[in-house]
């Protein structure tokens, strides 16, 4: 991959990073739950689904996906349902004053896998992100050159990418709101700000063609 290719898909990683959706809000809502440096654990996750979307296109399922409407509808319909659940999950979540939390049990962290698993399926049940890649690989990858060093470039430039602006922005800017999440009040409003922006893109991935 020449350096020319490689700056194009490292400002164009750069773009779609910086486009809110799912995995954004799921950043941000671990920063303010579990705080900044726990929140990795979601980024990670989230990592994890980009790899195998990249090999699924690779590998040429992504546009048998593309092509079906049956398999594309079953993924968005799952992936739908999996972001509602989690918005709703959040909405109606206990909550707790830290103010009074010497007196009560204090809550359990979540734990490393539990995040990794949720910003694994967050990023993985997501069709469109499929047919996003199909449409995105092909751009860097030349057939005339060998695929997998190409293919092993574009993963580490897309992750690394990824996590800079998840864990580096969205996370870092959800920090000043944690002074909110010390009353039961303010956790009671950002679970429902959060969980209504996974409901809105659950909606959008069901609804919006």
């Amino acid at each position: 991959m020449s350096l020319t290719v490689w700056l194009s898909l490292l400002t164009a990683s750069v773009v779609i990073s910086f486009t809110p959706g799912a995995g954004a809000i799921n950043t941000m809502s671990n920063a303010l739950a579990e705080g900044w440096r726990r929140s990795i654990w979601g980024v990670i996750g989230q990592q994890l689904a980009l790899i195998v979307h990249v090999v699924i296109v690779a590998a040429g399922v992504g546009l048998i996906v593309s092509r079906s409407p049956v398999l594309f509808d079953i993924i968005r319909y799952a992936g739908a349902a999996y972001l509602a659940y989690l918005g709703l999950r959040l909405i109606f979540a206990r909550v707790q004053d830290l103010s009074e939390a010497a007196s009560d049990a204090p809550r359990l962290p979540e734990s490393h896998w539990s995040m990794i698993r949720r910003g694994f399926w967050v990023n993985l049940l997501n069709p469109k992100a499929i047919v996003f890649f199909l449409a995105f690989i092909p751009q860097f990858i030349r057939l005339d050159q060998p695929a997998l060093p190409q293919y092993l470039i574009l993963i580490v430039t897309v992750i690394a990418v990824d996590v800079l602006v998840m864990w580096g922005f969205f996370a870092t800017a959800a920090r000043p709101f944690q002074r909110i999440t010390h009353t039961a009040r303010g956790q009671r409003t950002l679970n429902s700000v959060f969980g209504g922006l996974f409901l809105a893109v659950a909606a959008l991935l069901l609804f919006v063609r």
